[in-house]
């Protein structure tokens, strides 16, 4: 048996069951907790212990670069560069702050999950008609909670580790609410789990959080300013992605 067959069968008849089993229970105690705990930091600590579990099981070590760089208390967005459907649990277990974020407003149809979504601080949104007054709003009311929001402005994950162009929008709220910015490289996850393949492996990844960038509250901001914004966080991001894949070209 080779060790591409071995991960599979590994994949499919134990991380798979193991991991739908984390995610019923604790997806259960996060939506009945919404009910009562409305600010959802219940919620958050089911999806930090799902991250870790799934962390744990899987097999992947995860080395964390310039975390004193955060100031507890504060409300930051947190942009990352997206290689692996494992970027979710490696933010969510080590950055220590309260995490929202910005999903499909197809998910609200769902009974139970849109109204948990929802009384817990996460935004839904239309992607293809946006209401950005409505974003503004929930941009603001993240620093009275004490919420900070993860996104991935590539859209996408990347297919070989390189990091693509990061959209402007994902950068509007931030710079709408004066909220200060924070780059993250992750390198490695790709390994892990590759885009569009069933097999997951152990493995290594690091991530890297960088120095963050302080924004100026500008409620209707140019496009160019956001394009300007959004380069210049991508520049931060990219090069220690990129070396990885590089190197493993």
């Amino acid at each position: 048996m080779n060790g591409e067959t071995f991960h599979l069968i590994r994949t499919v008849f134990f991380l798979i069951p193991m991991i739908g089993i984390y995610t019923i229970v604790l997806g259960i105690l996060s939506i009945g907790s919404s009910v009562f705990d409305r600010r959802g930091y219940f919620a958050h600590g089911c999806a930090r212990l799902w991250s870790w579990l799934i962390l744990a099981t899987t097999g992947v070590e995860v080395a964390v670069e310039g975390l004193e760089r955060l100031e507890r208390g504060r409300t930051y967005v947190f942009v990352a560069n997206h290689q692996s459907i494992y970027d979710i649990p490696v933010i969510f277990w080590w950055i220590p702050f309260q995490l929202r974020i910005i999903a499909k407003e197809s998910l609200g149809r769902f009974p139970m999950l849109g109204p948990h979504l929802k009384r817990t601080g996460h935004m839904l949104v239309d992607r293809s008609r946006p209401d950005r007054s409505g974003i503004f709003g929930w941009a603001n009311a993240l620093t009275s909670k004490g919420l900070s929001l993860i996104v991935f402005p590539e859209g996408t994950r990347s297919a070989d580790g390189r990091v693509g162009m990061f959209k402007g929008g994902s950068f509007y709220l931030a710079v709408q609410a004066g909220l200060p910015i924070v780059p993250l490289s992750i390198v490695g996850s790709r390994h892990v789990m590759r885009k569009g393949r069933l097999t997951t492996k152990p493995g290594f990844v690091r991530l890297i959080v960088h120095e963050p960038i302080e924004t100026a509250a500008n409620p209707d901001p140019a496009t160019t300013e956001v394009r300007d914004l959004a380069r210049r966080v991508r520049e931060i991001v990219r090069p220690a992605p990129d070396a990885e894949a590089s190197s493993r070209a």
